[in-house]
């Protein structure tokens, strides 16, 4: 019997490209609505997260990961996992696939497909809110969906911000927050704000505003006047709706409600749901889930197997 292949990004970056990603992603959205089930285990400060997701013709996907805050102080990384991948048919674990690798594409594919299907056509001036692992993925991301794309970046430390534009000739970093948003034609967050960084006064007609950051309750990165303003997407209502404080908030508040929602991926690659005029702002919820993990690593898997002939 061969080996289990555990596939890292050493082996696997050189393979993959975030059109072809989006494509995957769109074709995965197209396939039989996934079955999900998330499971958080806790010990004091310590975290297991485990996001199952089943699709019918694509299989099984579990990633499984550890948060341990204390780590970082002992040299070791906060957060470590991998994502098993099943078998449709036989139910054969068919790999292993390291979490950074899987993550970091989904993340961003996620955002990058939402950008295809609602930013503007011709929008190029991205303003990237936040310096951190993803910011630099988003980077990535942006640059092949929008070859003459022009970068912003800012972040609440502005050296952070400097030192990420540094390593993208052509970025540039920005000390103003309002006034970056105001010229920005896409904005793509990804802090770890619990309170509003965007405020909704700021937005202009045709923007597209693509929020990531916020995973937890608690959390949220666009203020009530953004979700007024704006005519609302997210990834999946099934992780997104009554899950992320970018919703929940506003949605107690009676700010808006669930039938401000205007569709989720399945419904826009269904073109149910869309941009329906170059004026209007767009918002679109990142809130990940299982069945993006289990998309993008399909087509980790597949570019893989290619690759061995």
């Amino acid at each position: 019997m061969p080996a289990l292949p555990y596939l890292t990004a050493d082996t696997c970056e050189p393979l993959m490209d975030w059109i072809a990603l989006t494509d995957a992603l769109i074709d995965g959205h197209r396939a039989a609505p996934a079955q999900l089930r998330d499971q958080l285990l806790a010990r004091g400060d310590d975290r297991l997260l485990s996001r199952a997701a089943w699709i019918d013709g694509l299989g099984v996907g579990v990633k499984s990961v550890t948060v341990y805050p204390g780590n970082p102080a002992q040299g070791r990384p906060s957060v470590q996992g991998a994502m098993l991948v099943f078998d449709d048919v036989t139910g054969a674990v068919e790999a292993v696939i390291d979490n950074p690798l899987v993550t970091k594409w989904k993340t961003a594919g996620d955002s990058l497909l939402g950008a295809r299907l609602l930013a503007r056509k011709g929008a190029r001036k991205l303003l990237i809110v936040g310096a951190g692992v993803v910011a630099g993925s988003l980077i990535e991301a942006y640059g092949a969906l929008i070859p003459d794309v022009q970068i912003t970046i800012w972040a609440r430390r502005f050296e952070a911000a400097q030192a990420l534009a540094a390593r993208h000739p052509g970025a540039h970093a920005a000390e103003d927050l309002e006034s970056a948003v105001r010229a920005a034609e896409i904005i793509a967050t990804c802090t770890m704000a619990k309170e509003p960084v965007i405020k909704g006064d700021w937005l202009q007609p045709g923007q597209h505003l693509d929020l990531i950051g916020a995973f937890t309750s608690e959390m949220r990165e666009a203020d009530d006047t953004c979700l007024r303003r704006a005519r609302i997407f997210v990834d999946s209502r099934a992780t997104t709706i009554g899950h992320i404080g970018e919703l929940m908030i506003p949605m107690a508040a009676g700010v808006i409600t669930d039938t401000d929602v205007q569709g989720d991926l399945y419904d826009m690659v269904a073109g149910r749901a869309g941009r329906q005029s170059d004026d209007e702002i767009t918002l679109f919820k990142n809130g990940g889930g299982a069945h993006l993990d289990l998309m993008t690593a399909r087509m980790i898997l597949a570019r893989w197997r290619a690759a061995q002939g």
